[in-house]
């Protein structure tokens, strides 16, 4: 049966592709996001990568992608069509049933950011903040009723740490994980210290900042690739929800289904 929901998120750096049987996800797929792949190289990929998962491409009876990535979004989009036969929702502003936007200028939100928003609501209610740990680091507020309050963009810890390593001659690439201790004996258990809790400090005190001026006492959820790590460090991330994103946009595709 072409019954499944076919999910992809496309980011600046990753793509994050999952498959819903109903409200369920019973497949993910993650890989680099490529500005240079065609359409028939995209739809390689996913049948590739839907085989190996055990997952029948024939069962695929729907599409929905939310893209930051405007150069790609339309090779997913043509895919959508020669390989599944299904016209995919595409996340934005304009989708019906989806949550009001309240910023200065709606369009100028990210697909990715509505898609938190969403299932982060739909998940825990509000009011919310969802902290997403990407390329960049975003902070999105949700009202008590449901709408989309605006947020805080900041530079995400690989970028800032690659951007370093790029432009110090005697700095190392490093790999992230929590030193022994804050004080560093060494040049990379220093650059160690300074992006772990460098980051977790500036999530807490974004996070305290917003906090104060938002109704209630609002639930700060995370979601993103080092999200779980930085929870134990951070002192306002109450809840890790790896597949916040790709539920929200499954979720957007049901609202505007109806």
């Amino acid at each position: 049966m072409r019954d499944k929901l076919l999910a992809i998120d496309i980011g600046n750096t990753n793509t994050v592709a999952g498959v819903f049987d109903g409200n369920k996800i019973i497949g993910r797929f993650r890989y680099q996001t490529n500005l240079m792949e065609t359409g028939d190289e995209v739809s390689l990929k996913i049948t590739a990568m839907l085989r190996e998962g055990g997952i029948d491409r024939k069962e695929i009876g729907s599409v929905i992608i939310c893209s930051v990535v405007p150069a790609v979004t339309s090779a997913y989009a043509a895919i959508s069509e020669k390989t599944f036969g299904a016209t995919p929702v595409v996340v934005g502003c304009h989708n019906k049933n989806c949550i009001p936007i309240l910023s200065d200028n709606p369009k100028e939100v990210g697909a990715d950011r509505i898609a938190n928003t969403v299932g982060g609501f739909m998940l825990y209610g509000g009011p919310l903040i969802v902290v997403d740990l990407g390329t960049a680091i975003t902070f999105d507020a949700v009202s008590a009723k449901g709408e989309y309050l605006g947020g805080v963009i900041a530079p995400g810890i690989d970028a800032s740490m690659t951007s370093l390593f790029n432009k110090a001659a005697q700095l190392p690439q490093i790999r992230l994980e929590k030193p022994a201790s804050v004080i560093g004996k060494n040049t990379i258990a220093s650059m160690q210290s300074g992006a772990v809790y460098g980051f977790s400090g500036m999530i807490d005190s974004v996070a305290t900042k917003m906090r104060g001026e938002m109704e209630g006492n609002p639930k700060i959820i995370a979601t993103g690739g080092q999200s779980e790590w930085l929870k134990s460090l951070s002192q306002t991330i109450e809840i890790v929800e790896p597949d916040l994103t790709l539920m929200g946009i499954a979720e957007i595709y049901r609202r505007n289904a109806e």
